[in-house]
């Protein structure tokens, strides 16, 4: 394991271990870049980065001038799996989009949508002020919606937000219409 990636492991259990032995809160403030560097006995610059990093996941939040801050983590779990999982492997970006696609795959396949919901499905589809990738994430929110497990689409959403800060691959805009071609198919 290189040297920066075990200071990102570093930062990421010292702010696990503040959570958890200190009682922080959603909404309490971290010790600064300053503090943690003496702690972790590493330098600043490296605990900037690896904030970062941590910010991106959704566990923190930095404030302008104010410091940083614990975000609401009711997923933080499956945060700290992910990233355990990102800090540490050099394939990230393909197993996060393979991931991403079984789970997309599934809620295809298992989502049992009413006509309203179909018909959202297909305005978002036609919506010419729509990015590419705003499509494509209100489509499956809303297919995971109809398919009614919230865990599913809290992972998925945690998967999600990291790929769209990384270069993900953009489905051909085919693919939304051929997907509904399939459930149309399957509820048949």
């Amino acid at each position: 394991m290189s040297e920066r990636i075990k200071v990102y492991q570093q930062v990421l259990n010292e702010i696990q271990r503040l959570i958890k032995e200190d009682g922080y809160i959603p909404g309490d403030k971290l010790p600064s870049e300053r503090q943690l560097s003496v702690q972790l006995n590493t330098a600043r610059s490296s605990v900037r980065e690896a904030l970062r990093a941590i910010e991106l996941l959704g566990i923190i939040e930095t404030r302008q001038g104010e410091g940083t801050y614990l975000r609401d983590y009711q997923t933080y779990q499956a945060v700290q799996l992910l990233a355990s999982f990102v800090l540490q492997n050099t394939h990230v970006l393909e197993e996060l989009q393979q991931a991403k696609q079984v789970l997309e795959n599934h809620v295809l396949q298992s989502a049992r949508l009413t006509e309203e919901q179909l018909e959202q499905i297909k305005e978002v589809l036609r919506d010419p002020s729509l990015s590419n990738e705003e499509k494509h994430h209100r489509f499956f929110v809303l297919f995971f919606e109809a398919n009614n497990n919230q865990l599913l689409l809290q992972v998925w959403r945690l998967m999600q937000d990291f790929s769209d800060n990384m270069d993900q691959t953009i489905y051909p805009e085919q693919y939304y219409y051929d997907a509904i071609k399939k459930y149309n198919e399957t509820i048949e």
